[in-house]
C-alpha cells in the first residue's frame, strides 16, 4: 500500500491530528507532526514523547524531523518538504526547522506564549538566517486547540466535593 499523500494543507494537518491523538493515552501533550515530500508522499509522523522518552527535545516536530531525514535520502536536508503540525512550533523546533531546509511549516493552533513561528518570536523569517521557510496558520485551528484543550481539562484536580461554593 502506498504512504497517504496531502493534496492540501488542511489534509496535511489532519494527518498531524491523527498522529497527536495517538498521544491521548499517555502523559505527553497530544501534539502531532508529519513531514510531507515534495511530491505529498507522507515520510514521517510523530506525536510529542518527552514524558514518555525522558527527553526534553522529544518533541513532536524534531521526532518527526529525524524520522524524515532518515527516509528522504538527502541525508538531513529536507529541501522542499512541508512540516505540519497541530500547534505552532516552539523556538527549538522552529530553529530545527529552519536548519533542515523545510521549505513550509504548516500548523493548527497558534501558541501566543511559546510560538516561534509568529506569535511571541518568528524564528523561521529572521532575515539574518540563510534559510526562511514558508509558514501558513490557523489551518484547522479549532480541531487542533480542541486536543488541547481535552488534554488540559484531564490534568486539572477534580474540585473537592466537600468545597463549598
Amino acid at each position: 500500500m502506498k504512504p497517504p499523500k496531502a493534496r492540501t494543507d488542511a489534509d496535511a494537518v489532519r494527518a498531524a491530528i491523527e498522529v497527536a491523538r495517538r498521544a491521548r493515552h499517555t502523559a505527553d501533550v497530544p501534539i502531532g507532526a508529519v513531514v510531507f515530500a515534495p511530491d505529498g508522499r507522507l515520510l514521517a509522523g510523530a506525536h510529542n514523547a518527552r514524558e514518555e522518552l525522558g527527553d526534553p527535545t522529544a518533541h513532536a516536530e524534531i521526532l518527526a524531523l529525524r524520522a524524515a531525514a532518515r527516509e528522504y535520502g538527502d541525508g538531513w536536508r529536507l529541501a522542499g518538504c512541508t512540516l505540519a503540525v497541530t500547534v505552532e512550533p516552539c523556538t527549538m523546533c522552529a530553529g530545527a526547522l529552519v536548519l533542515a531546509r523545510v521549505a513550509r511549516v504548516v500548523f493548527g493552533a497558534w501558541e501566543p506564549r511559546t510560538g516561534a513561528v509568529g506569535s511571541l518570536w518568528d524564528v523561521v523569517r529572521d532575515r539574518r538566517l540563510n534559510h526562511r521557510p514558508e509558514v501558513i496558520g490557523g489551518v484547522l485551528e479549532s480541531e487542533c486547540a480542541a486536543l488541547l484543550a481535552e488534554f488540559f481539562a484531564g490534568q486539572r484536580p477534580a474540585a473537592d466535593p466537600f468545597e463549598t461554593r
